[in-house]
């Protein structure tokens, strides 16, 4: 199911430490998560990647002082890398994650964040 806006900012939980089954998972930034981690098992919620746009942009926005990894930069749903995120949850506390895979040359690179809905931007 593809997420607008104000569902992304409902859907899950306002940001938090976590419930006893996902508090480990550690994920302010875009962090890796390619390989074993023992992360908890979440809930799939939706994407943001529009299946009617072939090829998403790869522009990107960055509020003052923050950059790409950034634990307080901007979640812009239509910018990269959200454009190609899938959103996932804790089924008990229902806090948020935004997953996507970075693929190039000879990787694959498995990155995760945790979902602040005060950080959704049109």
């Amino acid at each position: 199911m593809l997420l607008d806006n104000a569902t992304l900012r409902t859907a899950v939980a306002p940001a938090g430490t976590g419930c006893a089954h996902c508090r480990e998972l550690h994920a302010p930034g875009w962090e890796s998560v390619t390989g074993p981690r023992g992360a908890p098992l979440l809930e799939p919620v939706g994407t943001l990647r529009d299946p009617a746009i072939e090829e998403p942009t790869l522009e990107e926005r960055h509020a003052p002082g923050t950059h790409y990894w950034h634990a307080r930069a901007p979640i812009v749903p239509v910018l990269y890398p959200y454009n190609r995120c899938t959103v996932w949850r804790c089924p008990q506390c229902h806090r948020g994650f935004l997953q996507y895979t970075e693929a190039g040359g000879y990787y694959v690179d498995h990155r995760l964040r945790e979902l602040d809905p005060s950080l959704v931007e049109d």
